[in-house]
C-alpha cells in the first residue's frame, strides 16, 4: 500500500475496476509493484512515460524511476520532457537522431548531461533546451462562437456532480492531475452521450444527467490510439485510401 501512496496514488477505491484507471494511473501502478518487488540488475525500458501526466504527477514519476536506479537496476525512458532529461544522468540525444526523419536521420547528434547537450549547436534539442529555439505562443485566439455543448450533473467515476460547457469552434484543451477525471470526462461522458444521442446506439455512457447543444453539431468522430486498420496488410497507405482511386 505504501508503494502506491509514494507514487501518488492514495486517492484510489480498492473497489476501482483495473480497466477505469487512467493511462497514467495504470502505468504508475506498473511501476510500484517493480519498486515492491526488489529486483536489482534489471533494465526498465519505457517509452514516453509522462504522456498525458500533469506537472505534479511528473515529479512523482521521476521520484519512482529514481528509486529504481537506486536499486541497482538501470532505466531507459525514450522522453521529450524537459525534466525528465534534466533528470537523467545521462541523454543520448534520440529526438535528433536525425537531424531530421526518414532518410534525413540516421545519426547520434549528441550525448551527455542535458546542460552539456544544451552547448551543442548542431542538437536542436539542445536548441530548445538553452532557449536558443522556443515554441512561439499564439497571439490571437479566436473568438467565442456563443454555441456550447454542455453537460450536466456527470457523475461517472471520479466526476463529483460536475457540470461543464464546451465551446463549439474552439480548440479545447482539457487538463488536470492524472485521475482527476479528464478522459472520463471527454471520452466516457462527453463522447459517448453525443454518439448515442447522434446515431441512435446502444453504447454503454458515462453517468450524466443531460447534454445540452447537441443541436449545434451533425457529427461526433473519435480519433483514437488505437491500431489503424484490422488487416496485418494495412499501412498508413492502404488506410488513407491512396490505392482508392
Amino acid at each position: 500500500m505504501q508503494f502506491l501512496v509514494d507514487v501518488g496514488l492514495d486517492y484510489l477505491t480498492l473497489s476501482r475496476s483495473a480497466a477505469t484507471l487512467s493511462g497514467g494511473e495504470s502505468q504508475r501502478i506498473r511501476l510500484a509493484t517493480q519498486i515492491g518487488s526488489g529486483l536489482t540488475g534489471v533494465m526498465y525500458v519505457l517509452d514516453e512515460p509522462s504522456i498525458g501526466l500533469h506537472q505534479r504527477d511528473n515529479d512523482k514519476l521521476i521520484a519512482t524511476l529514481k528509486k529504481l536506479r537506486d536499486l541497482g537496476n538501470s532505466v531507459i525512458v525514450v522522453e521529450h520532457d524537459t525534466d525528465t532529461m534534466y533528470a537523467a544522468d545521462q541523454v543520448i540525444d534520440i529526438g535528433d537522431i536525425g537531424p531530421g526523419a526518414g532518410v534525413h536521420g540516421g545519426y547520434v547528434m549528441a550525448q551527455g548531461t542535458a546542460e552539456e547537450i544544451e552547448k551543442v549547436p548542431e542538437s536542436i534539442t539542445g536548441q530548445y533546451l538553452s532557449g536558443r529555439k522556443q515554441i512561439e505562443v499564439p497571439k490571437h485566439r479566436r473568438k467565442l462562437t456563443g454555441k456550447y455543448l454542455e453537460a450536466i450533473k456527470c457523475t461517472e467515476h471520479n466526476l463529483k456532480n460536475i457540470s461543464v460547457k464546451f465551446p463549439l469552434g474552439q480548440f479545447i484543451c482539457v487538463t488536470g492531475v492524472s485521475g482527476s477525471g479528464k478522459s472520463t470526462l471527454v471520452n466516457d461522458v462527453l463522447y459517448k452521450n453525443v454518439y448515442k444521442m447522434l446515431y441512435n446506439s446502444n453504447i454503454k455512457t458515462g453517468a450524466c444527467k443531460e447534454i445540452k447543444g447537441i443541436h449545434n453539431i451533425d457529427k461526433v468522430i473519435n480519433i483514437d490510439q488505437s491500431p489503424i486498420g484490422r488487416s496485418p496488410r494495412s499501412n498508413p497507405a492502404t488506410y488513407t485510401g491512396v490505392f482508392d482511386a
